[in-house]
């Protein structure tokens, strides 16, 4: 079974964007973990506080329960949600972030940014277009 090897830190200095095979793996494993349409904006949905299946499923929109119990459990492995079950008639299970999902904070929250500046940007570029 092959192991992982501990990550360097990767700085300017010490590789170049274009050469580092570090970094790549990097983006690689990052991708992996977080693949597919769904897991950050349901990462993004939770960090209000823990959610049931159905709350998130609303909140989401247009995803299907297989896709996410698939995704909730993929997250679960890689120790980003935790399922929490109550042992209550009927019984409730609530869905919550770790706290190494706060790991992601700056990455999700940055991306949130980008991905409302880039909708304006392309909206006022299309726009300039058709007058």
């Amino acid at each position: 079974m092959e192991t992982l090897a501990e990550p360097e830190t990767i700085t300017a200095k010490s590789c170049s964007k274009r050469t580092c095979p570090t970094g790549m793996a990097g983006i690689r494993d990052a991708l992996y973990v977080l693949n597919g349409k769904w897991k950050l904006p349901l990462l993004f949905a939770l960090t209000d506080g823990p959610m049931r299946f159905k709350d998130i499923q609303r909140a989401l929109g247009d995803i299907t329960p297989k896709i996410l119990s698939k995704e909730l459990k993929e997250l679960e492995l890689n120790e980003f949600v935790v399922r929490n079950v109550y042992s209550t008639t009927p019984v409730t299970v609530t869905y919550g972030l770790t706290p190494y999902s706060e790991s992601l904070d700056a990455v999700l929250f940055a991306l949130k940014d980008w991905g409302i500046s880039h909708r304006k940007r392309i909206v006022a570029s299309r726009k300039a277009d058709i007058t």
